[in-house]
């Protein structure tokens, strides 16, 4: 299905973002895409007379099959064109997910297989996210929140869950990219911070930056 808009996707890649196994509510939807739960509601009934989503008065909306084929070819689209970004323009990590988010609407499946081939069939973008490949499949995630770390253990930083630009500078400024080999010194039970060794050096992350940081 090539005819759909801009909004229309939007809204299926957001409904496949809050979760596979359930609704996705009126109320999350409309916080994620900034508009009214009014708008929200009439949007995901348009989608459902297109067979693209399950909707359902006072629980949301669901992705049907083909819904949620359309959302993860636009996610694979998105994540390819941020490691086209970062790794052939040299754009910085936290400079690409809106310029992505525009390169993501364009249809032409030739332009992405050739995009794919370019860049060496990579499996992650430049957050850690994985990429989908051209069936739908994702690779193997087993990366989880440095909160979950354990005290005296090795971690490597694989990925964030936040790619707001605001927290990936607070990470470059801190040198903590992917790749990095950490250690964790302590957890704080107080403010669920946590303090962690990498290199010669020594910090203390608060409880928000360690819910964000995937490690494995």
């Amino acid at each position: 299905m090539n005819d759909l808009s801009l909004a229309e996707e939007n809204y299926l890649k957001a409904i496949y973002a809050e979760g596979d196994n359930a609704y996705a509510s009126t109320s999350n939807l409309s916080d994620r895409l900034e508009t009214k739960a009014s708008s929200v509601t009439d949007m995901l009934k348009k989608l459902s007379a297109k067979k693209l989503v399950d909707y359902k008065k006072y629980q949301g909306a669901k992705l049907t099959k083909e819904g949620r084929l359309i959302a993860i070819r636009i996610v694979r689209k998105h994540r390819l064109w941020e490691v086209f970004l970062v790794d052939k323009l040299d754009f910085g990590w936290d400079e690409v997910h809106d310029i992505a988010e525009q390169l993501e609407h364009i249809k032409s499946p030739e332009l992405i297989s050739r995009l794919d081939e370019f860049l060496g069939h990579p499996t992650v973008d430049p957050h850690g996210d994985p990429i989908p490949d051209t069936d739908g499949n994702l690779p193997k995630n087993k990366a989880f929140p440095l909160s979950d770390g354990e005290i005296g253990k090795q971690y490597i930083i694989c990925g964030v869950s936040d790619t707001s630009s605001l927290f990936l500078q607070y990470l470059d400024k801190q040198g903590l990219i992917l790749g990095t080999e950490i250690i964790i010194i302590d957890k704080i039970d107080f403010d669920k911070s946590i303090q962690i060794k990498f290199g010669k050096k020594e910090i203390n992350l608060s409880s928000k930056a360690v819910n964000n940081i995937m490690v494995e």
